[in-house]
């Protein structure tokens, strides 16, 4: 089995990306959306993972969701060597331990970075200089997480703790979205990062993690990329897949292994996740509004809108969002966080599934 010293990057497209509706749907998901650039979500990441030392990507993502990734990535000039499909979500557990067994079977020893796919970095040289700083520890066989320098106090991302001394440090501790005045302790202290769900591992030393801490999640997965149905560059995981545990890869492993590691990686990092989110990543008028298409705003004040055809007036309002997406009006607050997808939920409850 041939080694390979180029790093494949594994682009986690699974998202459905909820809190970001109308614009982001079933069909066509946030990381297929251009938002604040050029090009995609999933063309830069894409793109901020390509050349020297990167081999062709690896994109996880829904089944129905292949041709669309295959098509925005090569109108990026990016050609990936696999598209695994999953056939239902069943969180990013199962998703990176697919990832590693696929990666395995090219080479045991060779390094994957796993990157979620709708999110926005600033500083690609910086991300490259933290991948490359944590590489002879992944290579001796330790998980290497990305932490994510805080810009500010966030209660919606979790925290790395870290422990000793170095540019590679030993994960001391996970904290998940704490409250916030432990986040304003946690931003003073140089010793906690965001956790942004970046990791840099050794394919066959990830897996064997994943099997020691998470056997049902490793059992699933790697049959399902033993049975998977391969025609061309779509490797479709079978339906064993759907036999794994429902869990997020931070509690399934990296919450118990002792071989996590973490790099500060300050990036200029953004997740995105939400409208509020957009607004502050987004040009604004002098009185902060974030317009885009056929808007007029009077006397309004911190909003965002956005609309792909009908016109929106508003009016004496102040920090709201209001988005028209192909036939839906979204109208919440600026700093509605979870409301979204709650509302997403409800709409599901009545049975209104073209409207997600």
């Amino acid at each position: 089995m041939a080694e390979t010293s180029e790093i494949i990057p594994v682009l986690m497209s699974g998202g459905a990306g909820t809190r970001l509706w109308p614009l982001s749907r079933n069909a066509r998901p946030k990381q297929f959306h251009r938002l604040g650039g050029a090009n995609t979500l999933i063309q830069d990441t894409a793109l901020r993972l390509a050349g020297e030392g990167f081999a062709a990507p690896v994109v996880i993502c829904a089944a129905p969701h292949a041709d669309l990734a295959r098509e925005q990535l090569a109108t990026a000039g990016v050609r990936p060597q696999a598209l695994i499909t999953e056939p239902a979500p069943r969180n990013t557990a199962p998703a990176s331990v697919a990832a590693a067994a696929y990666g395995a079977e090219i080479d045991p020893e060779a390094l994957m970075v796993l990157m979620h796919a709708d999110n926005l970095v600033a500083d690609v040289p910086a991300l490259h200089r933290a991948i490359a700083a944590g590489r002879a520890a992944a290579e001796a066989g330790e998980i290497v997480l990305l932490g994510l320098k805080p810009t500010g106090p966030a209660t919606i991302y979790g925290y790395i703790q870290a422990q000793g001394q170095g540019e590679v440090r030993k994960v001391a501790s996970f904290v998940e979205k704490p409250d916030l005045a432990t986040a304003q302790r946690f931003v003073a202290d140089p010793n906690y990062t965001w956790n942004g769900g970046m990791f840099l591992f050794k394919a066959g030393a990830f897996l064997a993690e994943a099997r020691r801490l998470a056997p049902e999640v490793a059992a699933a997965a790697e049959a399902a990329v033993k049975g998977a149905a391969r025609a061309g560059d779509v490797v479709a995981l079978s339906e064993a897949f759907l036999a794994s545990p429902n869990i997020a890869i931070d509690v399934a492993v990296m919450e118990k292994t002792d071989r996590a590691s973490v790099v500060e990686a300050d990036i200029g990092w953004a997740d995105v996740g939400n409208w509020g989110a957009l607004w502050e990543l987004s040009d604004r008028t002098e009185r902060g509004d974030a317009l885009d298409g056929d808007v007029t705003a009077v006397a309004t004040r911190n909003c965002l809108a956005r609309t792909d055809g009908p016109a929106v007036v508003l009016a004496g309002v102040e920090d709201l969002v209001v988005v028209v997406e192909n036939g839906v009006v979204l109208v919440t607050r600026r700093d509605a966080t979870t409301e979204v997808r709650e509302g997403v939920e409800a709409l599901k409850a009545k049975g209104r599934t073209e409207l997600l």
